[in-house]
């Protein structure tokens, strides 16, 4: 995989949510929510050019019946990837675009795990600042 480092780009906000349609579309009533995580989300903040996105859904199971919707949407679908109770999937190959990281609605340490360092770094410009330095 190609690992570069690049200013924020507030394109990737839209790219999340163009993705975010997409996954809705095909998840329908299964998602219970969706949200941009990762160095990404966080506005002014050096970052990998991959957008993370966290799904929440009702049955982590489920999403295995998704498995070829998923890839014809570009990702390969990798299953747990080493984390119990997660479905993971990436796209883009050694270019990689889009990470995918989805868990049941009541693996609330997982989420939060997520969501909460998300909020820290966006409300802590200073602390942002020096992570993105760190992983320039």
């Amino acid at each position: 995989m190609n690992i570069t480092v690049v200013e924020h780009n507030p394109n990737w906000k839209e790219e999340y949510l163009k993705e975010e349609r997409e996954i809705k579309e095909i998840l329908q009533d299964e998602l219970v929510n969706s949200f941009h995580i990762g160095s990404t989300s966080v506005p002014g903040l050096k970052a990998k050019p991959i957008i993370d996105i966290l799904l929440v859904v009702h049955e982590i199971n489920k999403l295995d019946n998704y498995s070829t919707q998923f890839e014809q949407l570009g990702y390969e679908v990798m299953g747990e990837f080493g984390i119990c109770g997660r479905r993971y999937f990436r796209k883009g190959g050694s270019n990689r675009t889009h990470h995918i990281h989805a868990f049941q609605y009541d693996n609330v340490q997982e989420i939060e795990r997520h969501l909460s360092f998300r909020d820290y770094l966006c409300h802590h410009p200073e602390i942002s600042k020096d992570y993105g330095a760190l992983k320039k």
